[in-house]
């Protein structure tokens, strides 16, 4: 059996948006379809999270228990990006700094919650167990080790590894040239 939803089970959902080529598990937890776009040759595996506004770009893979929580501010996940198992991305989260009380069991006028739109441009990578704070935008071709914690802007083209975040070294750009092949065959294949 197949554990992917069909593109007929996927349109029942309402999404914002789907492309075509779409695989995404029965497993997965969908809130809010209304609020999410999915372009097209993306893949979601088993037990992922998907709750707010969040738009994802095409050939994009989300592995195994990840969890993208766009809130209303929103997450934008750009064409060829990869994130690995286990990660969480938050778009909204409680402030722990103690200025309000905290989880969703509270009324919003005891809380304080930061809400800001996460961007990971084309081609970034997110590595195993990694967690992504809001208001961060990732650079075009940005790496991240496993179990990083990446809660600011990155540059493009680099990888970085930690908790605290550091730059390792800069990442070879050879995906753009495969991207450009890729997209002729594409093209190729629709005509």
């Amino acid at each position: 059996m197949n554990n992917f939803y069909s593109n007929e089970d996927l349109k029942k959902y309402g999404f914002k948006y789907l492309g075509e080529g779409i695989r995404i598990s029965r497993n997965c937890s969908i809130y809010g379809a209304e609020n999410i776009s999915i372009g097209s040759y993306v893949r979601i595996d088993d037990f992922c999270v998907l709750s707010g506004n969040i738009m994802i770009g095409d050939h994009v893979h989300i592995a195994v228990y990840t969890g993208l929580f766009g809130g209303n501010a929103g997450i934008k996940i750009e064409d060829y990006c990869g994130i690995s198992a286990h990660c969480c991305v938050y778009a909204a989260t409680d402030d722990y700094t103690g200025l309000g009380m905290t989880n969703p069991t509270i009324p919003d006028k005891f809380r304080r919650v930061v809400e800001k739109r996460v961007i990971l441009k084309k081609h970034a990578l997110v590595g195993a167990g990694s967690i992504i704070l809001p208001g961060v935008t990732i650079g075009e071709g940005a790496s991240f080790g496993s179990m990083s914690l990446i809660n600011k802007d990155t540059e493009p083209w680099t990888v970085y590894v930690g908790a605290p975040l550091k730059e390792l070294k800069s990442r070879e750009r050879i995906p753009l040239v495969m991207e450009k092949q890729l997209q002729e065959e594409e093209k190729e294949r629709s005509i």
